[in-house]
């Protein structure tokens, strides 16, 4: 305990560095720590966890998760980043490395440094380096012939890539550097340079842009979305910060993800909705999470989102409606051509004389369909596995909640009341059964003398009685019925188990009347 104490003095430390303070709970001296106190601190650093891990860019942050997982985060990605760049040099001499970039992404296996060409000392550019990620499923040949194409790639809407190459285990690119940053540094007047952390975590301001902004960055955006699909290029990482802007224009980035087979961004997200199945429909739920962002100036608190709030135009709240709402996360999210043919986005017009070009060899179309199916077979066996989880964790809680205890209590109470009233019931009418055959004044019949036929059938015998006196004995305190003879019980009767409210006995006399339900082992009844 005292360990974790001060592991999460450490995480709280850092957090406050990137700017985020979050309270921990009070704390003594390890000699007065009593049972109450530890109880009462764990519960308030229990507390501490579920703010940061329902925080979206928290829960992601390389600090939460060498915390909470150490083993598996232990390396120094930024050491093993260097040595890799460091032998690409080798035979590229022309780069230099500036600094290190330290922290402006968020994920915690790419790594970026601001570079420079040795004969332009002026220009700056950045250089971005990334391991290989769960959902690479393209061959290492056809890995290193795809990275080595993107340079290639020409689009008014696509950041250009300046230079890009690739080995067996990890990919490095590079791009002109931008010194307005991305769409998500407009949104939250941050600076590019600053750690992930401190530019989006903790806002001073929030604000979205005005309505012709999100009008004309929402129409480039899904332009190119559908210029990709077309191609047969999978993309899956939409989100702000992968929106450079370029003056008026966004130009997406960091084609080379899906090839590396990273995870999205908003993949805990659409992970949950079984109907977001495809990566077309993994691009438009993640451009309903930027729309909303650009809209509101943050992202949504959770999502599905039940209720919007106001927006510059209902136009917006209509896209968000089919991208984010419970029932578009419940049935399905629509195309990338619908939604640029909803009122929001068909009437803006484009201006650009960049004509598109991005060529792809028939081979490698093949191996980019191959993978682009594997990403979505493992999307779609996560999603059943979340489904299960969650029917399991909703069916334990259920079952072990207090209401639903108090309910079985109630139930078994009910059940053993409405019992002990049908014998009751059954009693009663056996007495008046026998009352009105024999007349009330008839005395009780002795043990020796027969049972009548048909008494014994109304009394349900199924099995023939062999050389053994009986008697059954009802709970009524008005008549009782005996056999001492075998052939007195030459019936069979339909009934399996014995009439409520009557019970074997061997043959002691008038004396077995017993007032209760039996209660006795009924296995002498099978020899019987």
């Amino acid at each position: 305990i005292v360990r974790r104490y001060s592991d999460f003095d450490l995480l709280n430390n850092s957090l406050q560095i990137a700017g985020l303070s979050l309270p921990l709970p009070p704390k003594k001296l390890i000699g007065n720590m009593d049972r109450e106190f530890i109880a009462e601190r764990q519960k308030g650093l229990q507390n501490y966890l579920n703010v940061i891990t329902t925080n979206h860019i928290l829960s992601n942050c390389e600090l939460v998760k060498k915390f909470l997982d150490p083993n598996n985060y232990s390396a120094n990605y930024t050491e093993i980043a260097l040595q890799q760049v460091s032998m690409f040099f080798r035979s590229e001499p022309k780069w230099e490395v500036v600094e290190p970039l330290k922290d402006i992404g968020w994920r915690i296996r790419k790594k970026y440094f601001l570079m420079k060409i040795k004969n332009q000392p002026k220009e700056r550019l950045v250089l971005s380096w990334a391991d290989l990620g769960p959902d690479k499923y393209l061959s290492d040949k056809d890995f290193q012939c795809l990275i080595k194409l993107l340079p290639s790639c020409l689009h008014p809407y696509i950041y250009r890539v300046t230079f890009a190459t690739a080995n067996e285990s990890s990919a490095l690119l590079i791009r002109m550097f931008n010194e307005k940053g991305t769409l998500k540094d407009l949104i939250y007047k941050a600076k590019p340079k600053d750690p992930f952390l401190k530019k989006y975590c903790n806002p001073k301001k929030i604000q979205g842009l005005e309505l012709q902004q999100i009008k004309t960055y929402g129409r480039q955006i899904l332009e190119v979305l559908k210029f990709l699909h077309d191609k047969g290029f999978p993309y899956g990482h939409l989100h702000a910060s992968n929106v450079m802007l370029d003056g008026d224009t966004c130009r997406l980035l960091d084609l080379e993800n899906s090839l590396l087979g990273l995870p999205s961004f908003y993949r805990s997200y659409f992970s949950q909705f079984r109907k977001i199945n495809t990566l077309e429909s993994v691009d438009v739920h993640c451009f309903g999470h930027l729309l909303y962002e650009m809209t509101y100036g943050r992202p949504p608190d959770s999502v599905p989102v039940d209720s919007f709030p106001p927006a510059p135009s209902m136009a917006v709240v209509a896209v968000l409606e089919s991208t984010l709402s419970c029932e578009a996360c419940k049935n399905g999210m629509p195309t990338i051509s619908r939604l640029l043919q909803m009122p929001l986005f068909s009437d803006v017009l484009l201006t650009t004389s960049e004509k598109p070009q991005f060529k792809i060899p028939t081979k490698l179309k093949e191996a980019l369909r191959i993978a682009k199916e594997c990403i979505e077979k493992r999307l779609i066996e996560e999603q059943k596995q979340i489904h299960q989880h969650r029917r399991l964790t909703r069916a334990q809680s259920h079952h072990g909640s207090e209401e639903e205890r108090k309910k079985k209590i109630l139930a078994r109470k009910k059940s053993k009341r409405s019992a002990l009233e049908n014998s009751e019931e059954h009693s009663a009418k056996y007495s008046n059964s026998n009352n009105s055959g024999s007349g009330a004044s008839s005395p009780l019949t002795s043990p020796s003398s027969p049972t009548p036929p048909s008494t014994s059938a109304a009394l349900g015998l199924s099995k023939r009685c062999k050389e053994r006196d009986i008697c059954i004995t009802s709970t009524s305190s008005t008549s009782t019925t005996t056999s001492s003879s075998p052939a007195s019980c030459e019936h069979r009767g339909t009934c399996p188990a014995l009439v409520s409210g009557c019970e074997w006995h061997e043959p002691r006399g008038l004396a077995q009347l017993h007032p209760e339900f039996p209660k006795r082992n009924f296995e002498e009844s099978q020899n019987l």
